[in-house]
Protein backbone atom coordinates (compact mmCIF):
# COMPACT_ATOMS: atom_id res chain seq x y z
CA UNK A 1 0.00 0.00 0.00
CA UNK A 2 1.06 3.45 -0.54
CA UNK A 3 0.54 5.88 2.49
CA UNK A 4 0.70 10.04 1.15
CA UNK A 5 0.53 12.98 3.18
CA UNK A 6 -2.22 14.93 2.37
CA UNK A 7 -1.86 19.08 1.82
CA UNK A 8 -3.51 21.01 4.81
CA UNK A 9 -2.88 24.69 4.22
CA UNK A 10 -1.20 26.75 6.85
CA UNK A 11 -0.80 23.27 8.95
CA UNK A 12 1.82 21.14 6.84
CA UNK A 13 4.31 23.44 5.66
CA UNK A 14 7.95 22.50 4.57
CA UNK A 15 8.91 22.80 8.71
CA UNK A 16 5.97 19.77 9.12
CA UNK A 17 6.79 18.03 6.25
CA UNK A 18 10.74 17.93 7.24
CA UNK A 19 9.59 16.98 10.85
CA UNK A 20 6.92 14.25 9.75
CA UNK A 21 8.94 12.73 7.22
CA UNK A 22 11.88 11.80 9.39
CA UNK A 23 9.80 9.28 11.19
CA UNK A 24 7.54 7.67 8.93
CA UNK A 25 7.93 6.42 5.67
CA UNK A 26 6.15 8.25 3.50
CA UNK A 27 5.24 7.60 -0.39
CA UNK A 28 4.84 10.75 -1.29
CA UNK A 29 3.85 14.54 0.21
CA UNK A 30 1.78 16.93 -1.38
CA UNK A 31 2.38 20.96 -0.73
CA UNK A 32 -0.08 23.64 0.35
CA UNK A 33 -1.30 24.74 -2.86
CA UNK A 34 0.59 27.51 -4.80
CA UNK A 35 -2.64 29.80 -5.64
CA UNK A 36 -1.97 31.04 -9.29
CA UNK A 37 -4.22 33.50 -11.24
CA UNK A 38 -3.40 34.96 -13.67
CA UNK A 39 0.31 35.42 -14.52
CA UNK A 40 3.61 32.81 -14.13
CA UNK A 41 4.86 33.23 -10.71
CA UNK A 42 8.36 34.28 -10.16
CA UNK A 43 10.63 31.11 -9.13
CA UNK A 44 10.71 32.45 -5.34
CA UNK A 45 7.19 32.14 -4.77
CA UNK A 46 7.61 28.09 -5.47
CA UNK A 47 10.92 27.88 -3.63
CA UNK A 48 9.47 29.91 -0.31
CA UNK A 49 5.96 27.61 -0.22
CA UNK A 50 8.36 24.54 -1.19
CA UNK A 51 11.64 24.51 -0.32
CA UNK A 52 12.50 21.00 -1.30
CA UNK A 53 12.52 21.85 -4.75
CA UNK A 54 16.50 23.20 -3.68
CA UNK A 55 16.74 19.66 -2.27
CA UNK A 56 15.83 17.60 -5.63
CA UNK A 57 12.67 18.23 -4.82
CA UNK A 58 12.32 15.74 -1.55
CA UNK A 59 12.43 16.79 1.83
CA UNK A 60 15.93 15.89 3.83
CA UNK A 61 14.81 12.31 4.88
CA UNK A 62 14.43 11.70 0.95
CA UNK A 63 10.53 11.57 0.62
CA UNK A 64 9.43 13.49 -2.93
CA UNK A 65 7.44 16.09 -2.64
CA UNK A 66 4.71 17.29 -5.56
CA UNK A 67 3.46 21.04 -5.29
CA UNK A 68 -0.30 21.77 -5.76
CA UNK A 69 -1.29 24.17 -8.11
CA UNK A 70 -5.00 26.31 -7.41
CA UNK A 71 -6.70 28.02 -9.75
CA UNK A 72 -9.20 28.49 -12.57
CA UNK A 73 -7.31 29.46 -15.94
CA UNK A 74 -6.31 26.24 -18.20
CA UNK A 75 -3.51 27.87 -19.64
CA UNK A 76 -1.65 30.06 -16.95
CA UNK A 77 -2.03 26.95 -14.70
CA UNK A 78 -0.15 24.79 -17.46
CA UNK A 79 2.42 27.40 -17.31
CA UNK A 80 2.64 27.55 -13.89
CA UNK A 81 3.07 23.47 -13.89
CA UNK A 82 5.90 23.92 -16.37
CA UNK A 83 7.95 26.35 -14.35
CA UNK A 84 7.39 23.93 -11.15
CA UNK A 85 8.96 20.87 -13.11
CA UNK A 86 11.57 22.97 -14.40
CA UNK A 87 12.15 23.53 -10.52
CA UNK A 88 12.36 20.39 -8.87
CA UNK A 89 9.03 19.02 -8.18
CA UNK A 90 7.99 15.38 -8.62
CA UNK A 91 4.90 16.11 -10.68
CA UNK A 92 1.70 18.88 -10.28
CA UNK A 93 -0.86 17.75 -7.99
CA UNK A 94 -4.11 19.77 -9.18
CA UNK A 95 -6.73 21.27 -6.53
CA UNK A 96 -10.42 21.37 -6.47
CA UNK A 97 -10.79 20.33 -2.93
CA UNK A 98 -10.19 23.61 -0.77
CA UNK A 99 -13.14 24.66 0.48
CA UNK A 100 -12.48 27.84 2.15
CA UNK A 101 -14.25 30.53 1.31
CA UNK A 102 -12.18 33.08 0.54
CA UNK A 103 -10.63 30.21 -2.27
CA UNK A 104 -14.18 29.69 -3.40
CA UNK A 105 -15.53 32.86 -3.70
CA UNK A 106 -12.20 33.63 -6.46
CA UNK A 107 -13.07 30.30 -8.72
CA UNK A 108 -9.96 28.19 -6.79
CA UNK A 109 -10.54 25.23 -4.87
CA UNK A 110 -14.21 22.70 -4.59
CA UNK A 111 -16.42 25.34 -6.65
CA UNK A 112 -15.13 24.25 -9.67
CA UNK A 113 -17.08 21.00 -9.28
CA UNK A 114 -19.83 22.69 -10.34
CA UNK A 115 -18.16 22.86 -13.66
CA UNK A 116 -17.01 19.57 -14.61
CA UNK A 117 -15.99 20.83 -17.89
CA UNK A 118 -13.48 23.63 -16.49
CA UNK A 119 -12.08 21.01 -14.11
CA UNK A 120 -11.39 18.75 -17.45
CA UNK A 121 -9.63 22.05 -19.60
CA UNK A 122 -7.26 22.86 -16.39
CA UNK A 123 -5.90 19.11 -16.23
CA UNK A 124 -5.81 18.52 -19.89
CA UNK A 125 -4.19 21.60 -20.49
CA UNK A 126 -1.86 20.69 -17.86
CA UNK A 127 -1.22 17.34 -18.69
CA UNK A 128 -0.27 18.70 -22.05
CA UNK A 129 2.06 21.25 -21.03
CA UNK A 130 3.61 18.59 -18.52
CA UNK A 131 6.05 15.61 -19.83
CA UNK A 132 4.67 12.61 -19.39
CA UNK A 133 6.85 11.05 -17.26
CA UNK A 134 6.27 13.60 -14.36
CA UNK A 135 2.61 12.47 -12.83
CA UNK A 136 -0.32 14.97 -13.22
CA UNK A 137 -2.49 14.35 -10.64
CA UNK A 138 -5.71 16.07 -8.64
CA UNK A 139 -7.24 16.30 -5.82
CA UNK A 140 -11.38 16.56 -5.33
CA UNK A 141 -14.04 16.33 -2.77
CA UNK A 142 -17.54 14.76 -3.61
CA UNK A 143 -18.93 17.81 -4.89
CA UNK A 144 -19.70 21.50 -3.79
CA UNK A 145 -23.33 21.63 -2.48
CA UNK A 146 -23.98 18.45 -2.77
CA UNK A 147 -22.33 15.19 -4.48
CA UNK A 148 -24.25 14.45 -8.14
CA UNK A 149 -21.38 15.32 -9.72
CA UNK A 150 -18.91 13.53 -8.70
CA UNK A 151 -18.78 10.57 -10.75
CA UNK A 152 -18.88 13.51 -14.03
CA UNK A 153 -15.46 15.52 -12.18
CA UNK A 154 -13.99 11.89 -11.61
CA UNK A 155 -14.44 10.87 -15.54
CA UNK A 156 -13.41 14.54 -16.54
CA UNK A 157 -10.24 14.46 -14.80
CA UNK A 158 -9.22 10.76 -15.86
CA UNK A 159 -10.16 11.38 -19.65
CA UNK A 160 -8.27 14.75 -19.76
CA UNK A 161 -5.17 12.55 -19.07
CA UNK A 162 -4.70 12.89 -14.82
CA UNK A 163 -2.04 9.88 -13.87
CA UNK A 164 -4.38 9.58 -10.94
CA UNK A 165 -6.93 10.76 -8.40
CA UNK A 166 -7.28 11.59 -4.53
CA UNK A 167 -10.97 11.91 -3.28
CA UNK A 168 -11.93 13.30 0.07
CA UNK A 169 -14.65 11.62 1.07
CA UNK A 170 -17.26 14.83 1.83
CA UNK A 171 -18.43 17.42 0.10
CA UNK A 172 -17.76 21.05 0.84
CA UNK A 173 -20.49 21.07 2.49
CA UNK A 174 -19.73 18.68 4.60
CA UNK A 175 -16.66 20.31 5.79
CA UNK A 176 -14.79 17.60 8.07
CA UNK A 177 -17.38 16.36 9.90
CA UNK A 178 -18.34 12.46 10.60
CA UNK A 179 -18.46 10.54 8.49
CA UNK A 180 -16.73 10.17 5.59
CA UNK A 181 -18.89 8.23 2.26
CA UNK A 182 -15.92 6.08 1.35
CA UNK A 183 -19.03 4.11 -0.79
CA UNK A 184 -18.75 6.92 -3.37
CA UNK A 185 -14.95 6.15 -3.54
CA UNK A 186 -15.94 2.61 -4.14
CA UNK A 187 -17.62 3.47 -7.21
CA UNK A 188 -15.31 5.95 -8.32
CA UNK A 189 -12.46 3.03 -8.19
CA UNK A 190 -14.44 0.49 -9.42
CA UNK A 191 -15.15 2.76 -13.20
CA UNK A 192 -11.73 4.27 -13.69
CA UNK A 193 -8.71 2.70 -14.51
CA UNK A 194 -5.98 5.05 -13.18
CA UNK A 195 -5.14 4.64 -9.44
CA UNK A 196 -7.36 6.32 -6.90
CA UNK A 197 -6.57 7.32 -3.61
CA UNK A 198 -8.72 7.46 -0.55
CA UNK A 199 -9.39 10.41 2.01
CA UNK A 200 -10.89 10.74 4.92
CA UNK A 201 -11.64 9.82 8.52
CA UNK A 202 -8.04 8.16 8.55
CA UNK A 203 -7.47 8.03 12.16
CA UNK A 204 -5.18 4.84 12.90
CA UNK A 205 -4.05 1.58 11.13
CA UNK A 206 -7.39 0.10 11.33
CA UNK A 207 -9.69 2.69 9.98
CA UNK A 208 -6.84 2.61 6.91
CA UNK A 209 -7.38 -1.15 6.29
CA UNK A 210 -11.29 -0.61 6.75
CA UNK A 211 -10.94 2.31 4.50
CA UNK A 212 -8.98 0.39 1.92
CA UNK A 213 -11.45 -2.91 2.20
CA UNK A 214 -14.49 -0.93 1.33
CA UNK A 215 -12.72 0.82 -1.67
CA UNK A 216 -10.77 -1.06 -3.21
CA UNK A 217 -8.29 1.46 -3.20
CA UNK A 218 -4.29 0.15 -2.37
CA UNK A 219 -3.23 4.37 -1.31
CA UNK A 220 -4.91 6.22 0.93
CA UNK A 221 -3.74 9.83 2.11
CA UNK A 222 -4.08 11.41 5.14
CA UNK A 223 -4.20 15.04 6.79
CA UNK A 224 -5.78 15.39 10.12
CA UNK A 225 -5.09 11.66 10.93
CA UNK A 226 -1.57 12.82 10.48
CA UNK A 227 -0.67 15.61 12.77
CA UNK A 228 -2.88 13.84 15.65
CA UNK A 229 -0.61 10.37 15.75
CA UNK A 230 2.34 11.78 14.44
CA UNK A 231 3.82 8.27 13.36
CA UNK A 232 0.99 7.28 11.38
CA UNK A 233 1.96 6.45 8.40
CA UNK A 234 4.45 4.03 10.07
CA UNK A 235 1.92 2.41 12.31
CA UNK A 236 -0.19 1.63 8.73
CA UNK A 237 2.53 0.14 7.18
CA UNK A 238 4.82 -1.56 9.80
CA UNK A 239 3.92 -3.22 12.43
CA UNK A 240 5.23 -0.75 14.62
CA UNK A 241 3.64 0.88 17.63
CA UNK A 242 1.36 3.92 17.90
CA UNK A 243 3.98 6.89 19.45
CA UNK A 244 3.30 7.10 22.85
CA UNK A 245 2.99 10.53 24.81
CA UNK A 246 7.05 10.84 25.61
CA UNK A 247 7.85 10.67 22.47
CA UNK A 248 5.19 13.05 21.03
CA UNK A 249 6.34 15.59 23.32
CA UNK A 250 9.93 14.62 22.43
CA UNK A 251 8.90 15.53 18.92
CA UNK A 252 7.12 18.75 19.69
CA UNK A 253 10.65 20.32 21.41
CA UNK A 254 12.47 19.41 17.97
CA UNK A 255 9.46 20.62 16.09
CA UNK A 256 10.10 24.03 18.66
CA UNK A 257 13.71 24.05 18.39
CA UNK A 258 13.64 24.28 14.46
CA UNK A 259 10.29 26.40 14.28
CA UNK A 260 12.17 29.34 16.45
CA UNK A 261 15.60 29.55 14.07
CA UNK A 262 13.45 29.23 11.10
CA UNK A 263 11.94 31.85 9.08
CA UNK A 264 8.16 31.61 10.62
CA UNK A 265 9.75 31.73 14.25
CA UNK A 266 7.05 34.71 14.98
CA UNK A 267 4.06 32.50 14.36
CA UNK A 268 5.38 29.63 16.80
CA UNK A 269 2.87 30.19 19.44
CA UNK A 270 -0.43 30.12 16.76
CA UNK A 271 1.66 26.83 15.29
CA UNK A 272 2.18 24.86 18.00
CA UNK A 273 -1.58 25.44 19.70
CA UNK A 274 -2.76 24.31 16.32
CA UNK A 275 -0.90 21.22 16.71
CA UNK A 276 -2.03 20.78 20.12
CA UNK A 277 -6.21 21.02 18.85
CA UNK A 278 -5.36 17.92 16.62
CA UNK A 279 -2.94 16.23 19.27
CA UNK A 280 -5.64 16.36 21.78
CA UNK A 281 -7.70 13.34 20.03
CA UNK A 282 -5.04 10.94 19.85
CA UNK A 283 -3.25 11.81 23.70
CA UNK A 284 -5.33 12.51 27.06
CA UNK A 285 -2.07 14.19 28.36
CA UNK A 286 -2.21 16.55 25.55
CA UNK A 287 -5.54 18.02 26.32
CA UNK A 288 -3.94 18.72 30.33
CA UNK A 289 -0.82 20.75 29.29
CA UNK A 290 -2.41 22.91 26.57
CA UNK A 291 -4.74 23.56 29.46
CA UNK A 292 -1.71 24.44 31.35
CA UNK A 293 -0.12 26.45 27.78
CA UNK A 294 -3.10 28.11 26.23
CA UNK A 295 -2.73 31.29 27.72
CA UNK A 296 1.18 31.95 26.68
CA UNK A 297 1.44 34.26 24.01
CA UNK A 298 5.52 34.00 23.74
CA UNK A 299 7.45 31.38 22.68
CA UNK A 300 9.33 31.36 25.59
CA UNK A 301 6.92 30.78 28.17
CA UNK A 302 5.29 28.31 25.44
CA UNK A 303 8.67 26.16 25.20
CA UNK A 304 9.40 26.45 29.07
CA UNK A 305 6.10 25.35 29.80
CA UNK A 306 7.12 21.80 27.27
CA UNK A 307 10.17 21.62 28.67
CA UNK A 308 8.56 21.16 32.10
CA UNK A 309 5.94 18.48 31.35
CA UNK A 310 9.01 16.55 29.73
CA UNK A 311 10.98 17.21 32.73
CA UNK A 312 8.43 16.05 34.85
CA UNK A 313 7.63 12.32 32.84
Amino acid sequence: MRVILAPMEGVVDDLMRDILSTINPYDLMITEFVRVIDKLLPERVFTKLCPELLNNGQTMAGTPIRVQLLGQHPDVLAENAVRAIELGSKGIDLNFGCPAKIVNRSKGGAVLLQEPNRVHDIVKAVRKAVSDEFPVTAKIRLGFEDKSKYMENSLAIFEAGASELAVHARSKVDGYKPPAYWEYISDINNKLPIPVIANGEIWNKADAIKCMQQTGCDAVMVGRGAISLPNLAEVIKTDKPEMNWQQALDLMLRYTEKELTGRKSCYYPARIKQWFSYLNRQYPEAKELFRDLRIFKTAEEITACLLKAREEL
